[in-house]
Order: structure tokens, then sequence, then C-alpha cells
């Protein structure tokens, strides 16, 4: 069998505060993604408006990106409130491997949806 390894980083998402913040979040707020498993400390919460702004950023974080990418400096993401300043950190941790066959029934051959 084909090697179907891969490989994408842990992040760690901080909240980084400003002098207004109305989403109840503290200093220290952070939770992390591994693979695809959000990962909460206990106790922590976190506003489903603030998931909403930075969850979709999340995938391209985890994966490799050219150095000169905007993904691959940028790491702020602002709070979605207009009335608030805080901001949210993402950051690059550890590498994980998978395995192709163990995240998905799609063959890695013969299902080029490139000629549909």
């Amino acid at each position: 069998m084909a090697d179907d390894s891969f490989s994408l980083y842990d992040l760690r998402i901080e909240w980084v505060p400003g002098d207004r913040c109305f989403c109840a979040a503290k200093p220290g707020d952070h939770f992390e993604l591994h693979g695809e498993q959000l990962q909460f400390p206990p106790g922590q919460s976190w506003s489903i408006y603030t998931l909403a702004a930075v969850l979709p950023l999340l995938p391209a974080k985890q994966r490799e990106t050219h150095p000169n990418d905007w993904m691959s400096t940028d790491a702020l993401v602002a709070c979605p409130d207009p009335n608030c300043n805080a901001k949210f950190r993402i950051r690059r941790m550890a590498k994980r491997e998978f395995r192709h066959s163990e995240t998905t029934a799609v063959p890695l051959t013969g299902n080029d949806d490139s000629k549909a």
C-alpha cells in the first residue's frame, strides 16, 4: 500500500484582550485544534460569534503555506463585534501525522473530480 500520510499543524487560538470586550472572554482563554477536534480547557467557553469569525481560517492555518502567503504571516483575527477591539491569535504548534485512509472513505486514486 502506498504511503497515505499527511501532516497538519496543531493550532492554539488565544484571546488577546482589548479595552472593551462583551463576549465574557478572560485573559488566558484559549482552545486548541488537533486535526479536526476542538479542545477546550475545563471551565472555558467561547462565544459562537467569535468561533464563527475564527473557524473558516483554521483549516488553512493547519497546512503548510508559502512563506510569502499572508496565511503564513497574519495570525490575528478581529472580534466580529464592531464595538469590541479584542483579537484572537492563531498559533501553529507541533505537526501531527494523519493517514488519508483513516480520515475519509474516498480512495486516494480513481476519484479525480476534475474530470466531472
